[in-house]
């Protein structure tokens, strides 16, 4: 395909700067993106181990319900059942009870040990993976929701110019430079290389990411709008009615409940049985997953059901939605990576991991090109704009990878430590990320490069070693119950990068060229012979 060399510089132009200005906050998102596909798994690895004893059978839970409720009336305002508990959580029966404060609940689990007789214990939630997510939806900014949110939607608009941009100035050379992969002496060539392969074989999920990310951010401008233009009169709201009971009718049991929902919605996995009552008013809920079909939720969806009944509500079923809903279902879905189950996570993560190093690249290519072109006009000491876009590239993307390492190691300590687990997590994360920002800029890019990609493999390495530390009973730390040591696992195979890409990035730094921002040295050497000019490394004599 053939498009003028004017129109290639002007978009080139466009994707260079509109990635620049917006690649370290779009780095921050993927990288924490990628970590929430795991959301839940990470929570449960990272809150403390359950005291109770195992779960009594799904149909002794009627029991258990009557005995909770007898000890602690106000569980029957509003408890879940859940279907299969897992070794970290072995409580059959959740109730929650809200505080004084909006979004304030407090989580209680129940059950029966040989004995029959109740167990309760509060729930410690671990906040980690719910920073993680606040992280990845607000790109890092350590602004309030409602600030961040608008700016966020500010970067996935340059990112949709960006993607469109890139492919378009891509598009003269795509068939002979999409899969080289050129490794020598010249940089620029490998690093366009690298970014060409990860921008263009993951086309399509960048421009969900981008097209969601834009609706996520400005959802409540375009319901506003929605309503000013389509609904000037204003929408009324109103929930569905609660079912009539029948006369003589009772409550079904969740296992009954459960049999209901498998026989009306074969495929659709229960996950628990949710009850609320209200003024004498019973409402059921049925959470779940069906990999076959979108859900709107991040992790599982809520199907309603009638609680004398067991009658579903028909549009509530994944894959039986109204039009309108099977498109925001699928919206949903295609950005949260919660359809097609494991296979798909892990993809989303992999993606996530690669379009963290897109952007990562895509700076790392911008400076070389720009030394490249001082060198050829016969500039060879960097720029002070150069020297600090290095230090930010380095200080963000591995403070980020240190920070989230840092405070995934800390959910182990914290418990039992600290009043507010959630308030530190967070102060572990931006102590961590600024100071290695700052590291970046007190060391220089060149020598930070290596130092920090060590100290992110260190703080990574501390995932597993806290879980050690808990097998040995060490400090209150504890050894991750079931299956759950894959996230020390990962975190190994994280760690072990990260050493990799610090040895690389020492050597790039003692025999690359002198007159990079990479190059270990306080200043950039003045080469002005031909030779040099070609190699950036002084002639010899």
């Amino acid at each position: 395909m053939r498009i003028r060399n004017d129109i290639i510089k002007v978009y080139k132009d466009v994707h260079i700067w509109v990635g620049v200005l917006s690649g370290l906050c779009l780095f921050i998102a993927f990288y924490a993106g990628a970590l929430t596909m795991f959301e839940k798994p990470i929570e449960r690895w990272a809150s403390p181990p359950s005291q109770l004893a195992p779960a009594v059978p799904l149909e002794r839970a009627p029991e258990l319900v009557a005995a909770t409720v007898a000890a602690h009336p106000e569980a029957a305002r509003d408890y879940e059942i859940r279907v299969t508990p897992t070794p970290d959580m072995p409580a059959r029966m959740l109730w929650h009870v809200r505080g004084e404060r909006r979004g304030e609940v407090a989580s209680f689990a129940a059950s029966l040990d040989g004995d029959g007789h109740l167990r309760t214990q509060a729930l410690e939630k671990a906040e980690v993976a719910e920073w993680i997510d606040v992280l990845h939806q607000q790109v890092g900014l350590p602004f309030p929701h409602e600030v961040a949110m608008p700016i966020m939607g500010v970067i996935a608009l340059l990112y949709c110019v960006a993607l469109v941009s890139g492919v378009i100035v891509l598009l003269p050379t795509l068939v002979k430079d999409l899969f080289a992969l050129r490794i020598g002496h010249n940089l620029k060539r490998m690093w366009l290389d690298a970014h060409n392969a990860l921008g263009i074989l993951s086309l399509p999920f960048h421009i969900v990411m981008a097209l969601t990310a834009v609706v996520f951010a400005f959802h409540d401008q375009f319901y506003d709008l929605q309503e000013r233009a389509v609904y000037p009169t204003a929408i009324e709201w109103g929930r569905e009615p609660p079912p009539e009971r029948p006369p003589g009718a009772q409550v079904l049991a969740p296992a009954e409940l459960v049999r209901q929902a498998r026989l009306q919605a074969p495929g659709f996995e229960v996950l628990a049985v949710s009850y609320q009552s209200r003024g004498g008013v019973t409402q059921v809920r049925l959470e779940g997953v069906d990999p076959r079909h979108p859900i709107r939720g991040r992790i599982s969806t809520l199907v309603g059901a009638n609680p004398y009944t067991g009658e579903l509500h028909r549009d509530d079923i994944p894959g039986r939605h109204a039009g309108y809903e099977t498109a925001i279902a699928s919206f949903f879905s295609l950005h949260f990576g919660n359809f097609g189950g494991l296979p798909v996570r892990w993809a989303y993560f992999l993606l996530g991991l690669a379009g963290a190093m897109l952007f990562y690249t895509g700076n790392v290519l911008w400076l070389e090109s720009r030394r490249r072109k001082e060198r050829g006009q016969g500039i060879v000491a960097q720029r002070r704009s150069s020297r600090v876009m290095a230090c930010l590239t380095v200080g963000v993307a591995l403070g980020c990878v240190a920070g989230i390492s840092a405070t995934l190691a800390a959910a182990k300590w914290l418990p039992g430590r600290v009043e507010d687990p959630a308030l530190w997590h967070r102060i572990v994360y931006y102590a961590v990320f600024l100071g290695t920002i700052g590291w970046a800029f007190l060391r220089g890019a060149g020598r930070a490069s290596s130092e920090l990609a060590l100290f992110a493999a260190a703080t990574t390495l501390l995932i597993p070693l806290s879980s050690l530390a808990g097998r040995w009973h060490l400090g209150g730390a504890w050894f991750p119950p079931g299956m759950l040591a894959w996230v020390d696992g990962v975190a190994l195979l994280g760690a072990g990068a990260l050493v990799l890409m610090a040895a690389h990035a020492r050597r790039r730094a003692r025999i690359g060229p002198r007159d990079s921002v990479w190059a270990d040295a306080a200043k950039n050497l003045a080469v002005t012979s031909p030779e040099a000019r070609e190699t950036g490394h002084p002639a010899a004599p």
